[in-house]
């Protein structure tokens, strides 16, 4: 029987589920698993308009570019800043994942996205996984598909908790029935880290380094909390008082001064979300525990300060930078099942 094209170009395409994030994008395939995480950066020629790079190989570029080629983040604080820019990079995934297809490749896609963002932003993420070639595009709240990476019973009368702490944006969600009963979401997160050990550096030690030496001091000496441990690290730039190349030895006691601040206002987020939470939801938690996500779990320490803060057990998630993606990844197994937990364009769940 004869069938129309954009059924066969169905046929042969992998479902997707994507975590579309500030600093990472993963990419999950039905039946298969996580084959795609690479950094949200996209590097143009700004002369023949042409686009060179996406991902590792992109990221590679920034900072090393001449004026002509231009390495971007097209998403800032979990929302796109760049329409065009985030339908290329999405287009150049899901291509990756489809290399062997015979058609162009027409897949069903479910992206993350952060719970606090307008209606406009959720409508620019679904038109851009649409113009990227998806025959239908699924929006899931972050928080949501992070509770469901990590394991939680979502869809019990039982109260959950997650904090997912990302490049963008940082996620606070208790999670009850299927539906979100608390949130809270603020754009401070791991890119506001930092920019907090560059301004410490710059504003303590008079060197100015760039945004990259910056995240590999955070990811190898970063801490929250102090656990009788100080390693060291040297980091290089330039003497803002000579102008000069200079290298020097930063300790981790440093950078969790630097960042205590922006560490503090994350753990102030979970306490709101905390007082505003059922007495009956709350006592769930406090048996089972808050559960921490994304990259800003793996800060050294963070599960230790947020315990001490609410008293209130903290669990870092399985693979925590993965969990986002493989909720994704749990609803594209079982549609049917996870159906009530997509939300439409405009912010609503859908029926």
């Amino acid at each position: 029987m004869f069938r129309p094209l954009n059924t066969l170009m169905g046929l042969f395409s992998r479902d997707l589920g994507i975590d579309l994030g500030t600093a990472n994008t993963l990419v999950y395939v039905r039946d298969m698993g996580v084959v795609i995480s690479e950094p949200s950066v996209v590097a143009n020629n700004t002369r023949t308009n042409r686009v060179l790079a996406v991902g590792v190989e992109a990221k590679k570029m920034v900072g090393r570019t001449p004026t002509n080629i231009v390495a971007v983040r097209p998403l800032r604080d979990g929302v796109i800043a760049d329409f065009e820019t985030v339908e290329v990079m999405l287009r150049y995934f899901i291509d990756r994942v489809h290399e062997e297809t015979p058609f162009f490749p027409r897949p069903r896609v479910i992206v993350g996205i952060p719970s606090g963002v307008t209606a406009v932003e959720k409508r620019a993420v679904h038109e851009a996984a649409l113009s990227a070639g998806a025959r239908e595009a699924y929006l899931i709240e972050e928080p949501m598909a992070a509770a469901i990476g990590a394991g939680q019973p979502i869809q019990e009368a039982a109260g959950s908790m997650i904090v997912d702490i990302g490049g963008g944006t940082t996620e606070v969600a208790v999670i009850s029935l299927g539906g979100i009963v608390v949130s809270h979401s603020i754009r401070i997160a791991g890119d506001e880290i930092d920019e907090r050990i560059v301004n410490y550096i710059r504003e303590r030690h008079h060197l100015l380094i760039g945004e990259r030496t910056a995240e590999t001091c955070k990811m190898e000496i970063g801490s929250a909390f102090p656990n009788g441990n100080e390693p060291t690290a040297f980091v290089r730039g330039r003497d803002l008082n000579t102008g000069l190349p200079r290298a020097m030895e930063i300790s981790s006691g440093e950078i969790r001064e630097a960042i205590s601040g922006t560490v503090n206002e994350i753990i102030d987020n979970v306490k709101l979300a905390l007082e505003a939470t059922p007495p009956e939801l709350l006592a769930d938690i406090m048996e089972d525990g808050v559960y921490l996500a994304g990259g800003g779990a793996l800060l050294g320490g963070f599960d230790r300060a947020l315990e001490q803060a609410t008293d209130v057990p903290v669990v870092t998630a399985k693979n925590p930078l993965e969990a986002v993606v493989r909720g994704t990844g749990a609803c594209l197994q079982n549609l049917s099942a996870y159906r009530e937990v997509f939300i439409s364009d405009s912010g609503y769940p859908i029926s």
